[in-house]
C-alpha cells in the first residue's frame, strides 16, 4: 500500500510541480493509520529522493540556478531542524490544524501558479541575495515542521522577486530541498518521527509517480486538473482544520 501512496504523491507532485507531501501525509495518516508526527518525518525522508531525481532532470535541461539554491539552502539547513523540533513539541491535534492551514495555503499558491510568470522580478545584487537568504529561513522552518519540500514558498519567491523563470525556479527549489530536507529528516529520525518500514515502498512509488506525473502534464488539461486538485486539497485541509481539541478528563 505504501507504494501506491508514494505513486499518488509523486504523480500529483510531478504534474503540478509540488513535492507531494500534501498528498502523501494525509494518505499515510488516513490509510496506514500512522501518527501525524511520523507522517511528517517519513514524508520528509522520502522527499529527499524526489529532490535528487528532480534536480537531475532539471539540470539536464539547464534549469537550475546553483547560486540561488546555495543561498536558499545555507539558511534553510538551520531552520529546518528548528521546524522539525517545533512540530515534535506540538500535540497531534494542533499539528493537524497547522497542516490543514498549510494545505489551504498550498491551494492558493497552486491556483495562482499560471499567473506567476507574467510578473517580471527586478531585484539584483545584495537585495537579491538577502531575499533568497530570508526565503530559505522561512521555507526551511516550514519544511521541517510540515514534512514538505518547501517549494510552495521558494518557487513563487524566485519567480516574483528574483526574476527566475518558472522552470529554473522549480529546479533550483528541488536542489535546495536536498540538504535542507536532509537536515529536517535527520532531526525527525532522531526524534523517532520516521516510520522506516514503509520507506521501501514509498520511495519507489514516488519516483515512478513523479515520472508519470511529469509526462502526463504534457498531454492533459492542466487547468481542469489544477481545479480538481485544489478542490481536493481544500476539502482535506478543511477537515484537518476541524480537528477537535481533546477533552480533558476532569474525573
Amino acid at each position: 500500500m505504501s507504494f501506491f501512496i508514494g505513486l499518488a504523491a509523486g504523480f500529483f507532485g510531478g504534474l503540478f510541480g509540488l513535492g507531494g507531501g500534501v498528498v502523501m501525509i494525509p494518505l499515510m495518516v488516513g490509510i496506514l493509520k500512522i501518527s501525524q508526527h511520523k507522517a511528517h518525518g517519513t514524508s520528509l525522508v522520502a522527499l529527499i529522493f524526489t529532490g535528487i531525481v528532480g534536480t537531475i532532470t532539471y539540470a539536464f535541461r539547464g534549469s537550475v540556478d546553483i547560486m540561488a539554491s546555495v543561498l536558499l539552502a545555507s539558511t534553510a539547513i538551520f531552520t529546518s531542524r528548528a521546524g522539525a523540533r517545533f512540530a515534535h513539541a506540538l500535540p497531534e491535534w494542533k499539528l493537524k490544524r497547522y497542516f490543514g492551514g498549510f494545505m489551504i495555503l498550498v491551494t492558493l499558491m497552486l491556483l495562482l501558479k499560471p499567473y506567476l510568470t507574467s510578473i517580471d522580478g527586478s531585484l539584483t545584487g545584495w537585495v537579491k541575495v538577502v531575499v533568497l537568504l530570508f526565503t530559505g529561513v522561512f521555507t526551511g522552518f516550514l519544511s521541517g515542521m510540515m514534512g514538505v519540500g518547501g517549494g510552495t514558498i521558494m518557487v513563487p519567491s524566485m519567480v516574483l522577486l528574483v526574476g527566475l523563470t518558472q522552470h529554473t525556479a522549480q529546479g533550483s527549489s528541488l536542489l535546495a530541498m536536498i540538504p535542507a530536507g536532509g537536515v529536517g529528516a535527520y532531526t525527525h529520525w532522531r526524534l523517532g518521527n520516521v516510520n522506516a518500514g514503509i520507506l521501501t515502498g514509498l520511495i519507489p512509488g514516488i519516483l515512478v509517480g513523479t515520472y508519470l506525473g511529469g509526462s502526463f502534464a504534457y498531454f492533459l488539461s492542466e487547468g481542469v486538473l489544477r481545479l480538481l486538485f485544489a478542490a481536493m486539497l481544500i476539502w482535506t485541509g478543511t477537515g484537518y482544520l476541524r480537528t477537535p481539541m481533546p477533552q480533558v478528563d476532569e474525573g
